[in-house]
């Protein structure tokens, strides 16, 4: 059972700290969970108080290893409600199976949500420079079409997830956004283990690459701050756990600026087997194949306002950030795959009982036929017999 949809999950969000109460029928089955068996976050904090129906954490926003992320009006804690159940003294069973929940408080970006002061993800430009200038680097879910903002971070294998990175400036020149690399990990640290890597080498989305991929980036691009790609969903191999968190390396150039080795979107695609860029020349995604994607210039020839450019160019470095989504609860295949093949099952016997079906009807027709016969044979006979004894 989902455990969403029997709400026995409800958070609290307060001004600088969330509060999470959890029913002890969590699986709404009857079978109760014990409290030590529940922790919060990567950091696997434990709960300050449990009754005989309920369990209840409570947390700073930052603590317990919550990770922080930012959508156009708001900014996202998460963590996640982890639940794995250890069997009772002296008995090799349980009765539940291990379940991790996501946990989220949405605050208006707008105003400090906490005591502590919010750190940006944006740096500014230059000092000399409007502190309205600024950059602000965004990852996030989208639905099938990229029309709107996914609600729900759960999906299926066989599932597509659509994502879209963006920055955003205000009094702003013109820039231009690439993914310079993203990494998919089972927990938000980018730099644990196991790994995956998406995409790799300056901007080859690498798992597009494998067999059973049909990852990519999505073209044509909706404005120069933005860039979609597609990835199919995935686990980890021989690992049980079904959550997965994916942190991309977002940076920006001059949208003048050519895209070079160094600044690309390259896919690969297969009907063609070769890499191919969203913009630029082709061979630009030809180090995708190679792995080995060298240093090219930036920032030469740019057509920047004299000002902003020369106080730019000392801060290139800056111009870039990491962005993380997740968690993302990857769930196996639906059971309606098994369902729909069993109902497509009987279409392929149809033939068979249509044959059958015709059988049978001629057969009946045979046997009717032979007995009309036979009675008016013996109709004709006793008739004639009448005749003789007249």
């Amino acid at each position: 059972k989902a455990v969403s949809r029997l709400h026995t999950v409800t958070v609290e969000c307060k001004e600088a700290w969330m509060v999470v109460m959890v029913k002890k029928d969590l699986f709404g089955t009857g079978h109760l969970v014990k409290a030590s068996d529940l922790s919060l976050g990567p950091q696997k904090c434990s709960f300050i108080k449990a009754s005989q129906g309920d369990v209840v954490f409570e947390v700073e926003l930052h603590a317990c290893g919550s990770s922080l992320g930012m959508t156009e009006d708001h900014l996202i804690y998460s963590t996640e409600l982890v639940y794995i159940p250890t069997p009772l003294a002296n008995e090799p069973i349980v009765r539940t199976n291990g379940a991790v929940i996501p946990v989220h408080c949405f605050y208006p970006r707008k105003q400090n949500v906490s005591s502590k002061a919010i750190k940006p993800t944006w740096i500014p430009f230059t000092s000399t420079i409007s502190a309205e200038e600024r950059l602000a680097f965004s990852l996030r879910l989208m639905n099938g079409d990229f029309s709107k903002v996914r609600d729900s971070n759960i999906y299926y294998l066989g599932d597509v997830l659509h994502i879209e990175a963006s920055v955003a400036i205000v009094n702003h020149v013109p820039l231009l956004l690439f993914i310079d690399s993203c990494v998919a990990t089972l927990t938000p640290d980018k730099d644990s283990s196991p790994r995956y890597p998406i995409i790799d080498y300056h901007g080859c989305l690498v798992d597009g690459r494998s067999e059973d991929s049909s990852s990519g980036f999505r073209p044509p691009r909706p404005s120069t701050s933005q860039l979609r790609f597609n990835v199919d969903a995935f686990r980890f191999y021989q690992d049980s756990r079904t959550v997965i968190y994916i942190t991309c390396h977002l940076k920006v150039t001059a949208v003048d600026e050519a895209p070079d080795s160094m600044n690309k979107a390259c896919s690969f695609r297969k009907p063609v087997n070769e890499w191919m860029p969203m913009e630029g020349d082709a061979n630009i995604c030809s180090c995708c194949e190679t792995k080995n994607c060298g240093l090219a210039s930036k920032w030469q020839g740019s057509r920047w306002g004299r000002d902003v450019a020369s106080k730019l160019v000392h801060y290139i470095h800056k111009w870039e950030g990491d962005q993380t989504i997740g968690p993302l609860v990857i769930l196996d295949a639906k059971p309606d795959y098994l369902e729909t093949e069993c109902l497509g099952s009987p279409a392929r016997s149809e033939p068979l009982l249509i044959m059958l079906g015709v059988v049978v009807t001629v057969s009946l027709c045979c046997v009717v036929l032979v007995l009309c016969k036979t009675f008016r044979k013996r109709t004709k006979f006793s008739a004639r017999s009448e005749m003789f004894k007249e």
